[in-house]
């Protein structure tokens, strides 16, 4: 009876992880109110933006080709002013200092005459001293790097507000240096030294209009190379944000002044879904009310993403708002492909005017958004083909003096002034943008899966997932087996999308090639779209076979049709040719770059295991029915004690006992990897061998035999399970199972962790049945057996790095995307603790103790 109650506990302890895995793994998703990509038809009271911002565009930056050449700095640092500083005095470089100044007032020149009024500079702690705070010791460099770049770049800031136009600086918060680090560690209250500070850059800078600040990112992904100002996520509560622009606002006050609060944030909680939670909008702004409070929010519920509802939260609040818009669309080809985004935020516009009497301007991102030199090198106004995306900039000047204006005339008048006045020419062109939003969503979107509202991992996980930030084509099982069964039933139109995306881009291409060549203002602007377009059509196609593929692999996974397999496999075979003539002809391109197959070949490599996996798992478990059934003595004692471990009367051969599990455990769990992740073998199989050489130990001067055969027998039962579950399609079908299949994982996970339970029972009723161990010693044992895997695996992750780690399994395994960790971070985008891997190590050293502890008293 004590042992069909110890079955019961193991199975309900399984079930308990199995709901929580539950939790944390749930795929769920519900239709997505899209908005609609053209302007509303109902009468919009008209009412220009009186606050028109813009980004700094790309002065202060490079066409360094050398930074752009490998595709791979995910750095999100906009400073415009660091290529000019210098490690010592005089601290600025004054012919860069010149040049940077000649860029900024050819970029604030063509904003004023475009409709805008206003410019967004990052910096702020950069330009202050704290002189009189004792936050910097005498000497220190902080004190006179601050003043140099106030007296630089203070006349180049003021060249924009002499001009008319509203000059606000930009910062993180937290904002910091090492020795402003230190001094708030001491502080109890921060916001009194970033008072101090605020006062000083308005006194230094005093033609600024404000400050912007965001709470919601930061850290190293932001900080620019050798520069010692760093931010760090810290305002994380309601409490906290209402705190910080109660102190900024009491400063703002002091000059008239206004602080803009991004909505931007990222994460859990109420301030972590602030930017689309109106009920979080409510909770941490709601009570917050100042004349000098300005709220400024992305039009879209997420980030500039297509297929996705306008944001919420801008229809609600009594705040000043602004909407941010974003003009060189980083997750649409980076500004590589044509996209006039003109009726989008005409359409945008309009109905959130409509909604909301508090909205009184925009925030238009001319360069800004995403990793910049991850992507083609084209800066505005200066480098590359820049003038793809000059005319979502020019249309949103004209939108946020008129919503009203009609979006087909505004680009046709962007295109007579950019390209060609011949009316003909003039409108051909015209034609070939009214398209572009229509190849770009089809070509680069799955819809069936992005006009979802999609929640996974705990996460909302953003419209285009098959596409990584903003050029990875992603291999891994999770999303790709997600996005399929979101969309299972509609495989058919979303290969016809991609199809529909090529068309499109061929048609495009031939509008424009039929233009008369000598109509154009410059015929290298003619030259430069046409290669756009042969882009983009080259691209549609690779990816069209890439969608096809997966899909129809998925499709077979799911199924198990023949016809699938086929197609999938016909389909690889048109993806591998596109991939490699694509990346061959745009390889060495920086204005027009190769997209990243890397993840994509990574998955498939896996993937085209999957039937041979599939044939050696049936093979593998073939063998292990036919153990059990065969009346072979040895074979069958082996079985026996790991179903009745207390009756081990005949044990196998020691030989037997050790060398069959320990063969059926490599090749399960080799199969299991597709025989590609050794990282996740050495873990695994690590923690068996551990696990049972210390068994031996505890029984060393006597005949190991009776333990032998229990873990080994218990080893080969819960082979049985994995292999059963690979057996029918492969490793795929077990993560698609895994990542799709609510019912499916929780019956696995549940036997499965009953089993790895019934591991540590089972050596416990053998060492108390066989050997005669007292049931405190057992205990110890057990305590000890279970302790040093987990030690030895904590102190493994401790000492490689719990990132690096992650990332090296993942990257083996293909199961989260390959850009997870190159961009954002899987412990940071996951929330996972960083201390995991201490207390792995000290919760196994704790085992450890407690089990020497147990033996010895037993003893």
């Amino acid at each position: 009876m004590r042992r069909v109650v110890v079955v019961v506990l193991l199975l309900v302890l399984g079930a308990g992880v199995a709901y929580g895995l539950a939790g944390a793994l749930r795929l769920s998703w519900t239709p997505a109110d899209v908005m609609a990509e053209s302007s509303s038809t109902k009468a919009v009271p008209t009412r220009a933006m009186k606050l028109r911002l813009t980004d700094a565009g790309s002065v202060g930056r490079t066409a360094d080709a050398a930074a752009w050449r490998t595709g791979t700095d995910y750095s999100l640092n906009t400073d415009i002013v660091t290529s000019a500083l210098l490690p010592q005095a005089p601290w600025v470089d004054a012919a860069v200092v010149d040049r940077t100044a000649a860029e900024f007032r050819q970029f604030i020149d063509h904003s004023l005459a475009q409709g805008y009024n206003g410019v967004v500079v990052p910096g702020f702690l950069e330009y202050v001293t704290f002189a009189g705070e004792n936050v910097y010791s005498p000497g220190d460099p902080h004190v006179d790097r601050a003043k140099a770049m106030v007296a630089a770049f203070s006349p180049m800031f003021r060249y924009a507000a002499d001009k008319g136009m509203r000059v606000y600086f930009l910062t993180d918060m937290l904002a910091l240096s090492g020795p402003l680090d230190a001094y708030l560690k001491k502080q109890n209250d921060p916001w009194p030294i970033y008072q101090a500070g605020l006062r000083e850059l308005f006194t230094a800078m005093p033609f600024a209009a404000g400050l912007m600040v965001r709470v919601g990112e930061g850290g190293s992904a932001y900080r620019a190379p050798g520069w010692d100002y760093f931010s760090r996520i810290a305002v994380t509560t309601p409490e906290k944000v209402r705190a910080m622009l109660r102190a900024f606002l009491a400063v703002a006050a002091e000059g008239n002044r206004d602080i803009i609060f991004r909505s931007w944030t990222v994460g859990v909680g109420a301030v972590g879904d602030l930017h689309t939670n109106p009920d979080s909008y409510a909770k941490v702004l709601g009570s917050l009310r100042d004349p000098h409070l300005v709220v400024s929010t992305k039009f879209t519920a997420g980030d500039f993403y297509s297929h996705l509802p306008l944001n919420p939260t801008l229809g609600v609040g009594d705040q000043r708002r602004i909407i941010e818009f974003q003009g060189r669309r980083e997750f649409e080809g980076f500004g590589s492909l044509p996209n006039d985004l003109t009726a989008l935020h005409a359409a945008a516009l309009t109905k959130l005017l409509a909604q909301n009497p508090n909205i009184e301007g925009v925030w238009l991102w001319t360069q800004d958004g995403g990793p910049l030199h991850a992507g083609p090198m084209t800066l505005y106004l200066r480098t590359g083909f820049w003038q793809l995306y000059d005319i979502n900039a020019y249309a949103m000047g004209r939108l946020a003096r008129d919503p009203n204006a009609d979006p087909a005339q505004i680009t046709l008048d962007w295109v007579r002034q950019t390209f060609s006045a011949d009316p003909d020419t003039a409108k051909a062109i015209a034609a070939m943008f009214a398209m572009s939003r229509e190849a770009v969503t089809k070509g680069l979107y799955l819809t069936p899966y992005a006009d979802n509202a999609v929640k996974a991992l705990g996460l909302e996980p953003p419209p285009m997932m098959w596409i990584f930030e903003w050029d990875i084509v992603t291999g891994d099982s999770a999303v790709l087996d997600s996005i399929y069964a979101i969309g299972r039933d509609h495989v058919e139109q979303t290969i016809a999308d991609g199809d529909r995306a090529i068309a499109l881009a061929e048609q495009q291409r031939a509008i424009v090639a039929a233009t008369d060549p000598s109509t154009w203002r410059d015929p290298q602007l003619r030259g430069q779209l046409l290669d756009t377009l042969e882009y983009q059509a080259d691209l549609y196609r690779t990816l069209g076979a890439y969608r096809t593929m997966f899909l129809r692999r998925a499709q077979w996974i799911d199924t198990g049709e023949t016809t699938a397999k086929e197609q999938w496999k016909k389909a690889e075979d048109a993806y591998e040719i596109a991939r490699a003539a694509h990346v061959q002809k745009y390889g060495g391109r920086l204005d027009l770059p190769a997209y990243n197959f890397t993840a994509a070949d990574l998955g498939s490599e896996r993937f085209d295991r999957d039937p041979a996996m599939a044939t050696f798992a049936r093979i593998l478990l073939g063998v292990l029915v036919v153990s059990i059934l065969v009346p072979w003595r040895p074979a069958r004692s082996l079985w026996r004690a790991a179903v009745r471990p207390w009756r081990v009367d005949r044990p196998a051969p020691a030989k037997l006992a050790i060398l069959f599990p320990a063969a059926v455990l490599l090749l399960s769990r080799g199969i299991y990897t597709w025989f590609a992740a050794p990282a996740h073998l050495l873990v695994s199989l690590g923690a068996w061998v551990i696990f049972a050489l210390v068994a031996r130990l505890l029984v060393r001067g006597r005949d190991p035999g009776a333990l032998w055969t229990v873990i080994g027998g218990v080893a080969l039962l819960r082979s049985v399970l994995l292999l059963a579950a690979l057996a029918i399609r492969g490793p795929g079908h077990y993560w698609f199972e895994f990542w799709t299949n609510p019912a499916a994982r929780s019956a696995y996970v549940t036997i499965g962790f009953a089993i790895f339970g019934w591991l540590f029972f089972a050596t416990g009723s053998v060492l108390r049945t066989h050997y005669g161990w007292s049931r405190r010693g057992v205990t110890g044992a057990i305590l000890l057996a279970a302790g040093l895997p987990v030690l030895a695996i904590g102190a493994l992750i401790w000492s490689a790095g719990l990132e690096r780690s992650l990332t090296v399994w993942n990257d083996q395994m293909a199961l989260l995307p390959w850009g997870l960790h190159r961009i954002l971070g899987i412990v940071t985008y996951l929330g996972i603790p960083p201390q995991l891997p201490v207390w792995l190590t000290v919760a196994g050293a704790l085992l450890v103790i407690a089990g020497l502890a147990t033996a010895r008293r037993s003893g």
